[in-house]
């Protein structure tokens, strides 16, 4: 069954994660490619509705790919210059490569060490000797803990309340669970929306055992994640 923030939800999108947002950790993303040359193709794998690609796009020629048509969609209105496909990160294979692959909180979404070692794959096949690719997990085993968050927005035309509760109801597998209610409000009619969405929660040390089973030679940066705090993401080079 399809998601409903990447499906049905997909008009109110903008109102949980606006494209703004994206702009503070997409720079350090520019700032860790910017070390390779040539640098002038990029592909993202689980690339939404094309918020990171937003502020990219001027760096680098990008191709999006999504599970989602839907969310391609909403990407394709704000990046027409970009090429977008639909396809699973997990077996996708375009033969060609680019300068830089990203995988966003997408990757998120490989909830098993084998889908992981599949994503993690696609992206060094894709990936020019030479090239880097970033992968930027939301959350580590070691950092995981259960928390709620409450997000809000109107454009005028519709309107969003919705909590995010994100927990782990077996600590021994590799997946957690995050949990969506939405309010949604259009015209004169509130909704109310549960969204289930069954995470991937790796420890680094796994983390880096997988790219570095796939060929990767691993580096890691920091990026912003709010209030001033800031967490780790991998930087990775194709020898």
């Amino acid at each position: 069954m399809a998601l409903a923030l990447y499906d049905t939800l997909v008009p109110f999108y903008h109102l949980l994660d606006p494209v703004a947002e994206h702009a503070d950790e997409m720079a350090v993303v520019i700032e860790a490619f910017e070390g390779i040359s040539p640098c002038n193709t990029l592909l993202e794998l689980g690339a939404g509705a094309g918020n990171n690609a937003f502020h990219l796009k001027a760096h680098v020629a990008c191709t999006l790919t999504d599970l989602s048509p839907a969310m391609l969609g909403l990407s394709r209105a704000q990046n027409p210059e970009c090429e977008h496909l639909v396809a699973d990160m997990r077996t996708l294979r375009q033969g060609r490569t680019y300068d830089v692959v990203l995988a966003h909180d997408g990757i998120t979404y490989m909830s098993t060490l084998d889908d992981l070692r599949a994503a993690v794959l696609t992206a060094f096949v894709h990936t020019r000797p030479g090239g880097l690719a970033v992968f930027a997990p939301d959350v580590y085993r070691e950092t995981f803990e259960e928390s709620t968050d409450l997000y809000e927005g109107d454009d005028g035309t519709r309107a969003l309340r919705c909590l995010e509760w994100s927990w782990d109801p077996s600590p021994d597998d590799h997946a957690c669970i995050t949990e969506y209610s939405f309010l949604l409000r259009e015209g004169g009619e509130v909704v109310s929306v549960h969204d289930r969405h069954v995470e991937g929660l790796f420890s680094r040390a796994e983390w880096r055992e997988v790219l570095t089973e796939v060929g990767f030679t691993v580096g890691t940066t920091r990026r912003p994640i709010g209030d001033g705090e800031t967490d780790e993401i991998f930087v990775c080079r194709r020898p």
